[in-house]
C-alpha cells in the first residue's frame, strides 16, 4: 500500500475511533431501534357490577348494581343519601368484594335511573318518601334470592338511606346489623328513636357522623344513648368529615373501620 493511502486510512480509523468514543461517553445510541409503545392492558372487569332493575311491592321499578362473588361470607344492601345514586357506593362495595362480601346497590325511587328519577323525590310528599322503605325490602328479596340468609346481610345507609336500614334492623331481629352514615332522629317522618329501642341483643349498630354536619352528631349521640342493652353499638364522629357518604370521601380509613366492625 502506498505510504499516502497508509496516511488516508490511518486517519479515517482515528476519526471512526473517535466518534464511536464521543458516542458512547455521552450515552447516545443510534444503532438501537426505538421500542414500540407499550400497550395498554385490557382493563380488569372482574369487579364491575352487575346492572339490573329490581320490582318493588308497589310495582315501582329500581335500578340496582350486584357486587357478586363466588360464596360470599356476607352480603349488604348500600342505600344512598338523598339526593344522591347507587354509584356513591361503588368504591366502598368494590373493596367489600375483596373482603369477601357481596352486595346490591339501589337508585331509590325517585332517584337515579329508578323509576320516576333522576329528579323525582324533589316533589316527594313525605308518604313518598317513607315509601322507600320497600325499596329497601326489594333488595333484601334480592339477595336472598342469590343465597343470603338473614343472620349474614349487613345495610349501609346514609343519610335518609341510614334512617331507613335502621327501619328494617328494628322490624328484622334476624338480620346482622346495620352501619349508619349521619342517620337522623327525622328524616321525611322516617323516624329513629322509637326504632332503636326495639333492637335486639342479636342486633350489632355501627354509628358515623361529623360535627361539622349541623346538629347530627349531637343526634347520634342521642341515638346512641338509647340502645338496648346487650346490643353491640360502636360510633365514629369525626370533626370535618360532611353528611352520608361524603364521609367515606373525606376519610377513606373508614373503609377499614367498617369491616372490621362487621367482622369482629
Amino acid at each position: 500500500m502506498k505510504s499516502g493511502n497508509k496516511k488516508i486510512l490511518a486517519s479515517v480509523l482515528v476519526t471512526v475511533v473517535a466518534l464511536i468514543t464521543i458516542v458512547s461517553l455521552s450515552g447516545l445510541n443510534f444503532f438501537t431501534p426505538v421500542s414500540s409503545p407499550t400497550v395498554e392492558e385490557e382493563p380488569d372487569l372482574s369487579n364491575m357490577p352487575e346492572n339490573l332493575f329490581l320490582k318493588t311491592q308497589d310495582g315501582k321499578n329500581l335500578a340496582a348494581a350486584y357486587f357478586k362473588i363466588v360464596n360470599p361470607s356476607a352480603w349488604v344492601v348500600y342505600l344512598h343519601m338523598m339526593p344522591s345514586t347507587k354509584e356513591s357506593f361503588t368504591n366502598l362495595a368494590t373493596k367489600f368484594l375483596g373482603w369477601g362480601f357481596s352486595g346490591v346497590a339501589v337508585d331509590l325511587r325517585g332517584h337515579g335511573k329508578s323509576e320516576g328519577g333522576p329528579n323525582g323525590y324533589q316533589n316527594f310528599s313525605d308518604q313518598d318518601h317513607q315509601a322507600s322503605y320497600l325499596d329497601v325490602l326489594a333488595a333484601v328479596d334480592f339477595l336472598k334470592s342469590k343465597g343470603a340468609a338473614d343472620e349474614k346481610i349487613y345495610l349501609i345507609g346514609a343519610s335518609i338511606g341510614a334512617n331507613l336500614a335502621l327501619k328494617y334492623l328494628a322490624e328484622n331481629s334476624e338480620t346482622a346489623g346495620v352501619v349508619l352514615l349521619s342517620p337522623g332522629i327525622d328524616y321525611r317522618g322516617i323516624t329513629t328513636k322509637d326504632l332503636i329501642v326495639r333492637l335486639t341483643g342479636k342486633s350489632k349498630i355501627l354509628f358515623v357522623s361529623s360535627r361539622d354536619d349541623g346538629n347530627n352528631a349531637e343526634e347520634v349521640e342521642e341515638l346512641s344513648e338509647l340502645v338496648p342493652a346487650g346490643v353491640k353499638k360502636e360510633k365514629i364522629i369525626f370533626d370535618d368529615a360532611g353528611h352520608g357518604t361524603d364521609i367515606l370521601k373525606n376519610h377513606p380509613e373508614l373503609y377499614n373501620q367498617i369491616v372490621a366492625f362487621l367482622t369482629n
